[in-house]
């Protein structure tokens, strides 16, 4: 594992009409390069993931994994605005010499997947064999894919969509009224919104779960008023997210979330998701509440070369990150079938 930084002195111009005059992306790679450069196998995190993939996601990358380091090449990036080395709400503004803070400009998953094709670029790496991520990584996919064009042979999408829904960003709308509403949000300090992020936090595991899963963990065995189990997980969630991220780059991350939208500008979603050259695999989760699996129906409709496969778990949008062994499966079913 090598984990590296690339600093880019070429101007991003965002969506917003902001300019990021230079950046950090983080990233790790895993493996290495075969004789032709054809092993290339690019993971993209989710909301508050990082560039470890072989951690977040081990049973997809690793060693004994569907993405080993003895036949690929793997490279996972921390995202813009993430806080695990990259450019991000607590850098510093080269314009000011001051941190961000809440001045970090708007940035789209059409811009997060601009960042990425700037580091490709720097790397020399010509063609990608596989592009993968899931919910917020599998939005910058798309994006991505779409960039991509004939560099890119396969796309796999998973628990993501073409164009966030109204649903989606009336959750994460009410996670930053949450984080607004913390006396400190606002602050010029790095722990500024903490406690409404453990808040917005506790309503993101609600969207991430199904209500059968939490039923069953969250069960009662005792009679009892207060104190219950459900309520303490999820303020045991809220706090353990305290510990690894800040509110900044959680509200910048879910801003990028809601943005999503493929087709914007492009003449609408079906129009470009019909100009991805790569072949498509769309995976949804069968009891997912936030990104539905018809959704990822849909997204394969409009793809001239695509595939939907559908992951079933009682764990809600979250399955993607703990059933490891049925998504491995459809990802080989997959290549089996298009290769």
């Amino acid at each position: 594992m090598s984990i590296k930084n690339y600093k880019s002195l070429v101007p991003l111009n965002l969506e917003s009409g902001e300019i990021l005059e230079d950046f950090t992306l983080a990233y790790t790679t895993y493996g290495r390069l075969n004789a032709d450069a054809s092993n290339v196998i690019w993971v993209i995190h989710a909301l508050t993931g990082d560039s470890n993939a072989a951690d977040w996601w081990s049973g997809i990358v690793g060693e004994r994994a569907i993405y080993n380091f003895s036949d690929h090449f793997i490279i996972c990036a921390n995202l813009l605005g993430s806080c695990y080395g990259s450019t991000n709400p607590l850098s510093e503004n080269p314009k000011t010499g001051l941190l961000y803070y809440n001045r970090f400009p708007i940035v789209t998953t059409r811009d997060l997947a601009f960042s990425l094709e700037l580091l490709r670029e720097h790397l020399k790496i010509e063609t990608i064999h596989t592009l993968i991520g899931g919910s917020l990584g599998g939005q910058v996919a798309l994006e991505w894919a779409y960039l991509l064009g004939n560099k890119l042979k396969y796309a796999i999408v998973v628990a993501s969509t073409a164009k966030t829904s109204p649903w989606v960003i009336g959750f994460n709308e009410a996670q930053r009224m949450a984080i607004a509403s913390d006396s400190s949000w606002g602050q010029a300090q790095e722990d500024a919104g903490l406690k409404g992020l453990e808040a917005a936090r506790a309503m993101a595991m609600l969207s991430y779960r199904n209500p059968q899963d939490l039923n069953a963990k969250q069960k009662e065995t005792t009679d009892k008023l207060d104190g219950f189990l459900a309520a303490s997980y999820l303020r045991y969630q809220g706090a353990k997210l305290t510990k690894r991220f800040n509110a900044f780059s959680y509200w910048t991350l879910t801003k990028a979330m809601d943005s999503h939208d493929i087709g914007r500008g492009r003449g609408g979603c079906e129009k470009a998701l019909a100009e991805i050259t790569a072949t498509v695999l769309a995976i949804g989760v069968d009891s997912d509440l936030l990104f539905l699996d018809q959704e990822a129906q849909d997204l394969i409709k409009a793809i001239k070369k695509g595939e939907h496969a559908t992951l079933f778990s009682p764990a809600g949008h979250d399955a993607f990150l703990i059933e490891f062994e049925q998504l491995s499966k459809l990802i080989e079913d997959f290549y089996q079938k298009v290769e």
